[in-house]
């Protein structure tokens, strides 16, 4: 599974951004796709999830200004970024978790697509 993160840039606080993924390969092996993001000097984090049945979970840091939604049908996940703060300034990753339909494999089976900086001034 190929993932093809688009989107990220620089934008000023109170602004938005919107990210898009797009998975390819195969792509019955995915399950849950989603979002995290890493800033300098600190750990991944999850920024937000969507199940395959498009049940979100978002990390509360950004519960009411992130949406996630998903298009199954071209296996795309976008994450709109609204109202934004400097502290999300971060490299952000596109995430799919590895399925055959028996419940998530092991996390370090995920896949993972490159990062996509976005930078937000204050």
């Amino acid at each position: 599974v190929q993932l093809q993160a688009y989107g990220g840039g620089l934008v000023q606080a109170g602004g938005s951004l919107r990210l898009s993924c797009a998975a390819s390969g195969d792509i019955l092996s995915i399950g849950a796709m989603g979002w995290y993001r890493q800033a300098p000097g600190e750990q991944r984090k999850l920024v937000a999830t969507i199940t395959s049945g498009g049940n979100p979970n978002y990390a509360d840091s950004v519960k009411g200004r992130f949406t996630i939604t998903r298009d199954s049908a071209k296996d795309t996940v976008v994450l709109q970024m609204n109202s934004l703060k400097p502290e999300d300034t971060a490299v952000y990753y596109c995430n799919a978790q590895r399925d055959y339909g028996l419940g998530r494999e092991p996390a370090e089976y995920d896949y993972w697509g490159q990062g996509t900086q976005v930078t937000v001034s204050s």
